[in-house]
């Protein structure tokens, strides 16, 4: 199984915004040591990938640092010519992760999920939207492939919705914290707020019946999931109750959603910001490993 990373393009961030970034470093490093997995560094997505996704003003002052104090604020970290790179490559590798999963099953970005990116701009700590940058990339290769994108992180991909949430190639799921960040909404194909302290027996309920809507709904070629980690119990951020078991059935109801549909899938890990740094390391490192189980399935 693929998995693309970009930990090492380290951000010249403020001391506050230094945890979140530093998981991604940690994170491949477990999974450097699972045999079967090839790390790959991913290229940058060029002009022409964001271009599909973001306008040319918001590409051009990306790049050429010329972002207003106000638009760097609400990205939340820095400009610098690292962030450009590192932005750039997280989402080339979701691009990349997406073309893998077309061609061996399943793939995974050891980042992404970059969903609060907006066409015209960055927020919440996502400068470029991967996922739409990615589902716009395949369905240039294969014009109206039917693209879903199931996103459980535990914030709303709100720039996501805006993006893609009326196109008819695509379907927009989200579950999400009702009265979390973002607090202004937008409409993806099927949004579902939950209530703060959900735990797992009630969140998994509303997950089987949201991918059943799905399943009514739309008939997907690709599936791409962004697997937060805020959905967890631990998590600072995410308001929610779920155990390691809760997440790692969650996971596994997706990964069987794929299989029942012989739907390639590939993941990024989207959000978490768990009170020790090592608590979000394993439920992603936990995703991983369910990914890779699954890759194995469909090996043999």
């Amino acid at each position: 199984m693929k998995a693309f990373y970009t930990d090492h393009f380290v951000l010249p961030l403020p001391d506050g915004h230094r945890f979140p970034m530093q998981k991604y470093r940690l994170l491949r490093d477990r999974v450097s040591k699972i045999d079967g997995i090839h790390l790959i560094e991913p290229s940058g997505a060029s002009d022409e990938d964001l271009l599909r996704v973001h306008t040319s003003d918001y590409v051009r002052a990306v790049t050429m640092g010329l972002l207003e104090g106000s638009q760097i604020r609400e990205i939340g970290f820095p400009w610098s010519e690292m962030m450009v790179e590192r932005s750039r490559r997280s989402a080339g590798a979701t691009i990349q992760a997406c073309l893998a999963a077309l061609q061996e099953g399943v793939s995974v970005n050891l980042a992404g999920g970059t969903h609060h990116a907006y066409a015209d701009k960055g927020s919440g700590f996502c400068v470029f939207n991967d996922a739409a940058i990615a589902t716009k990339y395949v369905q240039a290769l294969q014009p109206n492939m039917p693209v879903a994108i199931i996103d459980l992180d535990v914030h709303q991909g709100n720039g996501t919705a805006a993006i893609l949430g009326k196109e008819s190639s695509c379907f927009t799921l989200s579950l999400h914290g009702e009265k979390n960040f973002p607090f202004r909404k937008e409409s993806s194909h099927l949004d579902i707020g939950l209530e703060d302290g959900l735990g797992d027996q009630d969140y998994l309920q509303t997950l089987h019946r949201a991918l059943e809507s799905l399943e009514a709904q739309f008939n997907p070629e690709l599936i791409i999931y962004l697997a937060g980690a805020d959905p967890h119990e631990g998590d600072r951020l995410g308001r929610l109750k779920l155990s390691m078991s809760g997440m790692a059935k969650r996971d596994s109801m997706v990964l069987s959603f794929a299989k029942e549909h012989r739907c390639p899938i590939a993941l990024a890990m989207a959000g978490g910001y768990g009170t020790t740094i090592e608590t979000t390391v394993d439920v992603h490192e936990q995703t991983i490993q369910l990914a890779f189980q699954h890759f194995l399935q469909k090996a043999h």
